[in-house]
């Protein structure tokens, strides 16, 4: 009996996290948001000829629950069912608010600015109540199948409307999150999927018990900045998980739930194409090296064909479907590296290099390389790595000559701001 009970104890006290996050192994965690449920199967083809293996989408609930109580899935089904034939796993967002419950107010565009009238977010008790049973509905529905749980987007800017307000917020993901677990015990719940590291709201919410519910932290770690400096803000969430967390969810996973880099032409506003596949690869290669397991990349698709304006232009392919250069380095890399883990970041003399030895489940290895500074070689003593032979193709999949072994037993890399691929032969 004691040896029961100090069994129980143990299983009680151990981590436990949904099993349904991915393991941090390329292409396991790459991920993409989309803008649609059905009528796209060429979309679905290419995205997962890129590698991509979860698309991140809207689960609206206005769009679902057009009667009271009444649940219309069909979209959803389809899109599920689409998804499955192609092996993509979903990230639904449930959101937003719902006219059948909440009045409309004036407010702030989300992507615009601009002066609208809009539902209010779930804020009265019947509301949230609603939305709590709608969710629980949806998680009951599709038990059997492996989606994240995505409680709103960004609640700390203007999707909440009229305005941000961290209390409502933590009211509604609250209730949502614990009818969720009692339709489906193992449903996968992530939150508060924040606009940034917004740390006053962050704390707000884990104060409040929010981490006691979920399975992961989700942030969207937008920036101007490349994405390396993301490596601070993930080191000062952790502490604050660590600092609010249960026992048992101390090491809780972070999730970069979205993120991506317009390409906009207007000055100031947007990136060169060639800059933004370069910041896609980073991206997902800075949050492996940081612990992050999901990355979805915003967006899969341009939102229109203007290109001086900034949300029509973070797509992965442009509003005509045609690739971009983006496109192309994220097959690169789902394509060179799959099956890898990253094994460790090579020490070098400047920190501004990054130089990831990366590993497979037979022990092969491969080194991806760049640089967040001004393109240049960089030398590594060839007792370090595990080959002698090498050969390097580019982030866009070209072969070219940048390895050579010098007669001093030294391997010399031109790195750029592109990473590239050195195979060990």
């Amino acid at each position: 009996m004691r040896l029961l009970t100090a069994t129980i104890l143990s299983l009680l006290a151990a981590p436990v996290f949904a099993a349904d996050l991915p393991k941090a192994v390329v292409p396991e965690g790459v991920g993409v948001n989309i803008h649609f449920t059905r009528g796209h199967e060429a979309d679905l083809d290419a995205i997962a000829a890129a590698g991509f293996r979860w698309v991140r989408m809207d689960f609206t609930w206005s769009r679902i629950e057009r009667s009271a109580r009444q649940f219309d899935w069909t979209d959803y089904d389809v899109l599920l069912e689409d998804l499955q034939k192609r092996a993509l796993r979903a990230i639904f967002i449930l959101d937003y608010s719902n006219p059948l419950y909440e009045k409309k107010a004036a407010g702030k565009n989300p992507q615009y600015g601009k002066r609208v009238q809009r539902t209010m977010a779930p804020q009265h008790p019947e509301s949230i109540a609603a939305f709590a049973r709608w969710a629980a509905a949806a998680a009951g529905r599709y038990h059997d199948r492996p989606i994240l749980w995505e409680i709103w987007n960004e609640p700390n800017i203007t999707f909440w409307h009229p305005r941000p307000e961290v209390r409502q917020y933590i009211t509604l993901a609250t209730a949502a999150a614990r009818a969720i677990r009692r339709a489906d015990p193992r449903a996968t719940i992530v939150a508060p999927a924040t606009s940034r590291f917004d740390w006053k709201f962050l704390e707000a919410c884990f104060a409040a018990g929010m981490l006691e519910q979920i399975d992961a932290v989700s942030v969207h770690p937008y920036r101007r900045a490349a994405p390396e400096t993301a490596s601070a803000d993930y080191a000062r969430l952790r502490k604050l998980i660590a600092q609010h967390a249960p026992a048992a969810k101390k090491n809780m996973p972070i999730l970069s739930g979205e993120w991506g880099y317009s390409t906009c032409t207007k000055p100031g506003a947007g990136l060169p194409r060639k800059v933004q596949a370069a910041y896609l690869v980073r991206q997902q290669l800075v949050n492996l090296l940081n612990k992050v397991p999901l990355s979805i990349w915003y967006d899969w698709q341009d939102d229109g064909p203007d290109p001086l304006e900034r949300e029509q232009n973070f797509g992965t392919v442009t509003h005509a479907h045609k690739p971009k250069p983006s496109y192309l380095a994220l097959r690169t890399f789902t394509g060179q590296l799959a099956g890898y883990r990253i094994e460790r970041r090579l020490p070098v003399a400047s920190t501004d290099d990054y130089l990831l030895l990366c590993v497979n489940a037979r022990g092969a290895k491969k080194l991806v390389a760049w640089t967040t500074g001004k393109d240049h070689a960089v030398t590594i003593p060839l007792d370090t790595l595990p080959a002698k032979a090498f050969e390097a193709v580019d982030m866009q999949g070209v072969a070219v000559r940048i390895a050579h072994k010098n007669s001093n037993g030294q391997l010399t890399l031109e790195v750029t701001g592109g990473p590239s691929y050195v195979i060990f032969k």
